[in-house]
């Protein structure tokens, strides 16, 4: 099964995502503050990482910044504050989810299947196009004509999913269930940053993500 590496400073919740996440068969490294994280992170490669905000040293937003220069392994930002700010820095940091605590122990487990289940996709068809924009979903690259544009793992995700519904509007609500892989109420932030980055990276390009006010998005050509 896939090694986990939780970063918290607070060793009672290490103990706790630990126990769930062992009793679903995964591998756990821990780590208690932002330097130790990015040092087992570089050593052992884990499938994804569990990552407090709230570090002693180097805080958690920091780590995130720097492994994100490395790589696009699955985040999961844990923070205390229940304040929208810090869950915007987070995903514009490159976070693919985010969790207030207190939280349930199953959904944390529930969103790090997600994350990986995201990360390595099975899709039925290999590539899509919709004007001048391809995904190619076995190799996650995605073309605005002849250019390449980079993606992160969830923006890849979304654009991917808007892709396989061509002109079809799709709500917020529904575009977290199908690219994050989880229902969950109040987050649709999440799917509206991620929107901002993929307008912002494919600058020029005909096709366009459409907003429906106060419904969702829709890919159009």
């Amino acid at each position: 099964m896939p090694t986990i590496l939780c970063v918290d400073d607070e060793k009672n919740i290490i103990e706790l995502e630990k126990l769930y996440l062992e009793k679903e068969g995964y591998s756990v490294e821990v780590a208690y503050d932002g330097k130790l994280a990015l040092d087992k992170y570089r050593a052992i490669k884990p499938a994804a990482i569990i990552l407090d905000l709230m570090l002693p040293g180097m805080d958690g937003f920091e780590v995130c910044r720097r492994i994100r220069q490395e790589s696009d392994v699955p985040i999961i930002m844990l923070t205390a504050r229940d304040q929208d700010v810090d869950k915007i820095v987070g995903l514009e940091l490159g976070a693919d989810d985010y969790l207030t605590k207190p939280f349930n122990p199953r959904e944390l487990v529930a969103r790090v299947k997600a994350v990986l289940r995201r990360y390595s996709p099975t899709p039925k068809t290999k590539q899509l196009s919709v004007g001048d924009i391809t995904v190619d979903l076995d190799r996650r690259e995605v073309t605005a004509g002849k250019n390449q544009v980079e993606l992160r793992t969830k923006e890849f995700d979304l654009l991917a999913v808007l892709a396989q519904h061509p002109g079809i509007v799709l709500t917020r609500e529904r575009l977290l269930e199908i690219a994050w892989g989880y229902d969950f109420a109040g987050e649709t932030r999440t799917v509206d940053v991620h929107v901002a980055h993929l307008r912002k990276k494919r600058a020029g390009a005909k096709t366009q993500i459409e907003t429906i006010s106060g419904v969702g998005y829709k890919l159009v050509s």
